[in-house]
C-alpha cells in the first residue's frame, strides 16, 4: 500500500465511524465474502449503479483496496451500471487527492482508467459499463446495488449468487455548486469507511 493512500486508511478508520444500522445493511456483504474465504473460493463482487459513474466505482477502488489493506486474498471487484455513459472525471480527481495512483489509458468518450493503491499492486480498471458486461464475472458473483434506482429497477441479476443493496446518496446533486468537491469527497471517504468495515470483519 503506498503511503499516500495509507494516510487516507488511517484517517478513515480513526475519524470515521459505521453506525449500527449500516452495519446491519453491509453484513449480507460480510457474509457471503467470509463463505468464500472459508471456502478458499474466489470473491467476485460487482457493484452496480444506474450509470456506472460515481458510486459504484468509488465503492469497486475502495473494496478492493480494502481487501488488500487487512490481506483478503482472491478478491476481485468490478462495476456496472443499468447504462453505459462515463466514469465522472470529479471521481478520478478526488480518488488522486486521497492517494490513489491513477493512469488514464484511453482518450475517447468514455475514457479508461487504471487505478493503483500501491506501486506493484495489480491495476484496478474503471470505466463505466453495462452491468452484464463481458468484463464483468457472469457467475458465482455478489451484485452490490449502490443506488436505489439500480435497486429498484433491477429485481434480478443474471449469475448473481447474491443480490445486495448497499445504497449511498448520489454526490451528482453538489455538480457545478461550490461544495462539490467536499460532497465528492465525504462520499468517497463514507464508502471507503464502509468497505474497510467489511473486510475487517473477515476471519482468514
Amino acid at each position: 500500500m503506498n503511503a499516500s493512500v495509507s494516510k487516507t486508511i488511517e484517517q478513515v478508520l480513526l475519524l470515521k465511524s459505521v453506525s449500527e444500522n449500516r452495519k446491519k445493511i453491509l453484513q449480507p456483504l460480510i457474509d457471503f465474502i467470509q463463505k468464500k474465504v472459508a471456502q478458499k473460493e474466489e470473491v467476485s463482487i460487482n457493484f452496480i449503479c444506474t450509470h456506472n459513474s460515481r458510486r459504484s466505482h468509488f465503492a469497486q477502488i475502495w473494496a478492493q483496496t480494502a481487501a488488500a489493506h487487512f490481506g483478503i486474498d482472491l478478491v476481485s471487484c468490478y462495476s456496472g451500471g443499468t447504462e453505459e455513459t462515463a466514469l465522472f472525471p470529479k471521481v478520478v480527481e478526488i480518488l488522486a487527492n486521497q492517494g490513489l495512483i491513477i493512469l488514464k489509458i484511453s482518450e475517447n468518450h468514455n475514457p479508461v482508467y487504471a487505478v493503483k493503491y500501491d506501486d506493484n499492486a495489480l491495476p484496478i480498471i474503471g470505466f463505466s459499463k453495462k452491468y452484464d458486461s463481458p468484463f464483468n464475472p457472469v457467475s458465482g458473483f455478489a451484485a452490490v446495488m449502490t443506488c436505489s434506482q439500480a435497486d429498484g429497477g433491477c429485481p434480478f441479476i443474471p449469475g448473481a449468487e447474491a443480490r445486495i443493496p448497499i445504497t449511498f446518496e448520489d454526490p451528482k446533486s453538489s455538480d457545478n455548486l461550490p461544495e462539490q468537491d467536499e460532497v465528492y469527497h465525504q462520499r468517497s471517504i463514507e464508502i471507503a469507511s464502509e468497505m474497510l468495515y467489511v473486510f475487517s470483519m473477515i476471519k482468514r
